[in-house]
């Protein structure tokens, strides 16, 4: 890195003095730069190195906030099942039901959390003082783990069309709780039986319509349509197979056009909650389409990638390949001097963002934005051991256009 590049960081860093999201300073203060950066910015993804840091839920927590008060956002979407998230929007939307409940179901331990749980608790307590036209929505947008979606057109199907209605027990019942690529082997006849219900419940809209209202049957077409995008990505190989996409590349099209379904309805922006991978404008794992490369594709310059990394510290994930073992503390020291990490913390050591669209224009800045480097990358499990040595390589003008960075992690607390 060039002292004109250090240089620049150091006169562009915005620094973040805390990640209190309750106190009211950061919220309107710290972050207030931002309102200039993201001015015509649509949809803003927030990544994050890893889902079990604390730190970054804190962040995304107080960005939460300064979008909605100030910016006019309207809705978060959630790298979250699609189906089960709805319980949520319930929520936050009109109080019905449990957060915690609510949070449990959407089957992932990254967001059952003391963190998360808070996020949920301010949207409810703000859209009790908004106008409901102002109020902040939550959306999952993740097609996996369908099973709240199977039992509700289940239901529905044994007023509109009862000989359709055993759908829990049969092939499709198997989506409740799949995983991207898991039913390859009967990919083609899930498919079949998924389009297929889909496209009985559009042929006959009017006539059930008719029979028991319009607001029945779009709810239905809404769920099986869900169930749909869940069978296309259970039923492809993981990785593709020759011409045909694969699961990976698939769930991360379906998150994209569920964003951009959510924005075309809402009156405010959209913030994107995700991990790096899925917000970052280029590809992932090698050869993946994100979902913030379709997102950059469809909105250009009004979709804004901000990933969030991290210096040291311990984070939580499942430690090997395991589907099943509960998460648990891993930690790791500072990053190698070759890393992004240690890049910034080496010119502003605190926690700060940096809007790397400002430094394109800039040639010295250009040519290290351009550059191959290496950042730390964390899913929701990690190897036993070799974590800490792993490194992702990336060229952060092709996939951010703004970094945040956290000094210290420290685990996320899981709920009860």
């Amino acid at each position: 890195m060039t002292e004109e590049v250090q240089q620049w960081l150091k006169e562009n860093a915005l620094p973040l003095e805390s990640l209190n999201a309750g106190a009211s300073r950061p919220a309107h203060g710290d972050l207030e730069p931002l309102r200039e950066v993201l001015g015509e910015v649509r949809v803003l993804g927030m990544g994050e190195a890893t889902h079990g840091t604390a730190e970054f839920f804190r962040l995304k927590h107080l960005l939460l906030r300064f979008l909605v008060r100030e910016m006019g956002f309207t809705a978060l979407a959630m790298e979250a099942s699609a189906s089960a998230a709805q319980a949520i929007d319930d929520h936050v939307l009109h109080g019905t039901g449990d957060a915690v409940g609510a949070l449990t179901g959407l089957g992932f331990w990254t967001w059952r959390t003391r963190e998360m749980l808070d996020v949920i608790e301010w949207m409810r307590d703000h859209n009790r003082t908004v106008p409901k036209e102002s109020a902040v929505r939550f959306v999952g947008i993740d097609p996996q783990r369908c099973g709240p979606s199977l039992a509700a057109l289940a239901a529905a199907l044994r007023t509109l069309a009862p000989e359709r209605a055993d759908i829990t027990g049969g092939l499709l019942g198997t989506l409740a709780d799949a995983r991207p690529g898991s039913l390859a082997d009967r990919g083609p006849r899930l498919l079949a039986v998924a389009r297929d219900l889909v496209r009985f419940l559009e042929e006959e809209r009017c006539r059930l319509a008719e029979r028991a209202g319009a607001t029945p049957v779009e709810d239905a077409l809404r769920h099986a349509r869900t169930i749909l995008a869940a069978a296309d990505v259970a039923a492809r190989p993981l990785r593709g197979d020759g011409e045909e996409t694969g699961a990976l590349a698939a769930r991360d099209r379906h998150m994209a056009q569920a964003v951009i379904s959510l924005e075309e309805r809402t009156a405010g922006g959209v913030a994107v909650w995700a991990h790096n991978g899925h917000i970052s404008t280029d590809r992932y794992a090698g050869d993946v389409p994100a979902m913030g490369h379709h997102l950059r594709n469809h909105y250009g310059a009004a979709y804004y990638a901000l990933g969030l990394l991290f210096g040291e510290g311990a984070f939580r994930a499942r430690p090997g390949n395991s589907a099943t073992r509960p998460p648990r503390k891993h930690t790791v020291s500072a990053a190698g001097p070759r890393s992004v990490e240690a890049r910034l913390a080496s010119v502003i050591p605190g926690d700060h963002i940096i809007d790397l669209r400002a430094g394109r224009t800039r040639p010295a800045v250009a040519q290290w934005l351009e550059s191959r480097q290496f950042v730390r990358s964390f899913g929701a499990a990690v190897p036993r051991v070799t974590y800490r040595f792993h490194m992702a390589p990336t060229v952060l003008a092709r996939e951010y256009d703004g970094l945040a960075y956290v000094a210290r992690s420290t685990p996320s607390e899981p709920l009860g």
